[in-house]
């Protein structure tokens, strides 16, 4: 039973790096070196200190 249950545990800790890498692959299918950097929303506040939609009048961007 232990011998089995190290298997098992042995075979997840194995299969699950290759299930998240997710590889990028270009318009013609050849795989490319990933994006690392993410984007980030552009947030902003108005004029009260409230988080506001950007693009309203008196809202400046947050850093």
């Amino acid at each position: 039973m232990l011998k089995a249950l190290l298997t098992a545990v042995a075979l997840t800790l194995f299969a699950t790096p290759s299930v998240q890498a997710a590889p990028c692959r270009d318009a013609h299918g050849k795989f490319v070196k990933c994006d690392t950097i993410k984007t980030k929303a552009a947030q902003c506040k108005d004029a009260k200190g409230k988080f506001a939609k950007c693009g309203t009048p008196g809202a400046t961007p947050v850093n």
